[in-house]
């Protein structure tokens, strides 16, 4: 039965997780070197593989900004306002919610079902019978991966949404690269990378404890293992919502 007293408790299990995995990354940077596999593994399945799907909506994105909102600013005689529409949708808004979702569609699931059958088949049990912690070897290289491929995710996305909205102008306005590329430089400001960047880490934040708890929240059922992998999608998506909000609030409010 839902309760506000149950959810206020679970933020703050969500948090305390949080606050051990963040200790659990020095040990893991100096001492870890066997879980290291695991951190380039989560970093060649969450950023290299989601590469492809990746480049097609960043250029869709770009290209459908461009192709639909030109012509409207054009009879407004205001066209330099495509590159700050394109830099508040791609950089700022879109692109990193949107790669957020990617990575929990393919990543949340996955690390929480992987877990959870560790757990199911024991193996959790055996990192602790040998005197290693699960939290440094197992959640820690996953969490640093999914935000270090979020993050690098982001960015490509940006480059290739970019590029995306070039393509359109080149071929109905003829637009040189040179003019382009230089009058979106100038409107992009260092504030907008830096807010990209801010909700890159902390969906990655998100969706890697998310998967994590989940994936350890199971007990000895096999039943529970696709159960374990729904629920990380589902809180994945219902926190990285609310925290771009938040964060888009207080950019806003940062500019007043």
């Amino acid at each position: 039965m839902w309760s506000p007293a149950g959810k206020v408790n679970d933020i703050f299990y969500y948090l305390g997780f949080f606050a051990r995995t963040l200790r659990g990354v020095g040990y893991f940077i100096r001492h870890s070197k066997a879980s290291f596999r695991i951190l380039v593994m989560q970093i060649l399945f969450t950023f290299v593989y989601a590469l492809g799907i990746s480049t097609l909506l960043a250029l869709a994105i770009g290209g459908a900004v461009n192709f639909i909102g030109m012509p409207f600013l054009t009879m407004l005689s205001q066209e330099q306002l495509i590159y700050m529409i394109l830099i508040t949708i791609i950089t700022r808004e879109l692109g990193p919610l949107l790669t957020a979702f990617i990575v929990i569609a393919r990543s949340a699931t996955a690390i929480a079902t992987e877990i959870a059958g560790m757990v199911i088949s024991h193996e959790v049990e055996a990192y602790i019978s040998v005197g290693a912690d699960p939290i440094e070897h197992l959640a820690v290289p996953r969490f640093l991966g999914v935000t270090i491929s979020l993050v690098l995710l982001n960015i490509y996305f940006s480059v290739f949404g970019f590029a995306g909205s070039y393509i359109v102008a080149y071929f109905f306005n003829s637009m040189s690269a040179e003019h382009y590329f230089s009058s979106l430089l100038q409107q992009l400001k260092l504030i907008d990378i830096a807010l990209s960047v801010v909700k890159s880490i902390f969906f990655g934040a998100i969706i890697s404890i998310c998967a994590v708890i989940q994936g350890f929240a199971v007990e000895r059922a096999s039943t529970e293992v696709p159960v374990a992998g729904l629920k990380a999608v589902s809180q994945s998506f219902a926190f990285c919502i609310v925290v771009n909000v938040i964060l888009s609030v207080l950019y806003y409010l940062a500019l007043v």
